[in-house]
């Protein structure tokens, strides 16, 4: 079964930007859709994007304009590309299939301080 591990988090300020990696440990394409997920502190985890086998996204409305989600198909790897970031961005970020089949990895934090 792939395995999916986040990485890329890190403490940025206000209006900056962060990428996301997801990198897969076997092909990516036998996966037919990935999500991102994050869990703000003290909150629920909610669905942030996702991206399927043919490359449509859907985004959550709070993201919209700001944060792109990618495929690379040949590295294997998913892509979350945030710009203008807000302290409200702050969470841990996971990905996982879509839908989650109960399994979560360690996630990356991002830090936005207000």
């Amino acid at each position: 079964q792939v395995q999916l591990v986040e990485s890329g988090g890190g403490l940025v300020q206000a209006g900056g930007s962060l990428r996301l990696s997801c990198a897969a440990s076997g092909n990516i394409n036998t996966i037919i859709a990935i999500a991102w997920y994050r869990q703000p502190p003290g909150k629920q985890r909610e669905l942030v994007a996702t991206i399927t086998r043919g490359g449509s996204t859907t985004y959550v409305d709070s993201v919209k304009g700001r944060f792109t989600i990618s495929r690379d198909n040949f590295a294997d790897t998913v892509y979350l590309q945030m710009n203008s970031l807000k302290p409200e961005d702050t969470a841990v970020y996971y990905c996982s299939k879509y839908p989650n089949e109960g399994f979560w990895g360690q996630g990356t934090q991002v830090t936005i301080p207000s």
